[in-house]
């Protein structure tokens, strides 16, 4: 999907869901880390906290106690509906949320300490100037191969780039925006959906399978998948994450 597309489907979802996958029962096996774990574990209290891509919030929101001003910046007019409520909710005050382009970051010149990005795209060139020296920049993105079985199922794997494109074409750009000390770590997890209602209500809110609902033979193909992949952990896929951690 083109990024126009992805925010197409974020502004459909986003009021209703955020990135609010909690009513979804499943289980992976194989998760190599938690990167908000991560980012709070390189936050100082005096620091400025910069979250790209936020959607609906809900992870910047918990991170409110690690660092002294918390700033999330979402695209989707869908999701910030989203974020807007789950910040009036909430009774941080010290997380902003604003709707703003990553490619045009309204910030001054070095004003964060950490800058976090998680399954969103990202300006290598932006997120440098924006960060402070000695900043530390981390995201996690995911791998074209993620959910490769339902990808198949559907047909749809010319919709897809090798794996490793998005890495490597982010590491390169963060390489020519002045970034040292460049690590890149990977993981295929093993994921179980407890029900099929759990499965699509991933299809739903996650842009996996384009459009999917909309032709009557998606129900028909997925029941197939179901067939093929239920065992007694669940309907069993995969999640397909890589993360990149760089110092300015």
């Amino acid at each position: 999907m083109r990024e126009s597309e992805y925010r197409a489907f974020y502004d459909r979802v986003g009021p209703d869901n955020g990135w609010d996958f909690s009513r979804m029962k499943y289980e992976s096996q194989g998760i190599a880390w938690d990167l908000y774990k991560e980012v709070a574990g390189h936050c100082a209290p005096h620091d400025l906290l910069l979250d790209i891509g936020t959607g609906g919030g809900e992870e910047l929101l918990e991170l409110a106690d690690a660092a002294l001003l918390l700033i999330g910046v979402e695209q989707s007019a869908g999701m910030m509906q989203r974020a807007a409520a789950n910040l009036a909710a909430s009774d941080q005050r010290n997380v902003r949320i604003l709707q703003m382009d990553a490619r045009a970051l309204q910030f001054p010149d070095g004003f964060f300490n950490i800058i976090s990005c998680r399954h969103a795209p990202f300006s290598a060139s932006e997120t440098a100037r924006v960060l402070a020296p000695d900043g530390v920049f981390l995201t996690q993105q995911v791998s074209e191969g993620d959910k490769w079985n339902l990808v198949q199922a559907f047909g749809k794997e010319q919709d897809r780039q090798p794996d490793g494109t998005l890495l490597n074409r982010y590491t390169e750009e963060l390489h020519a925006a002045g970034f040292r000390h460049i690590h890149s770590e990977e993981y295929d997890a093993v994921e179980y959906y407890a029900t099929v209602e759990d499965l699509i209500f991933l299809l739903k809110h996650a842009p996996i399978i384009r459009n999917f609902g909309e032709q009557a033979e998606d129900f028909a193909i997925l029941d197939r998948f179901v067939q093929e992949y239920g065992t007694d952990q669940g309907i069993q896929t995969n999640s397909k994450r890589f993360k990149i951690v760089a110092h300015r």
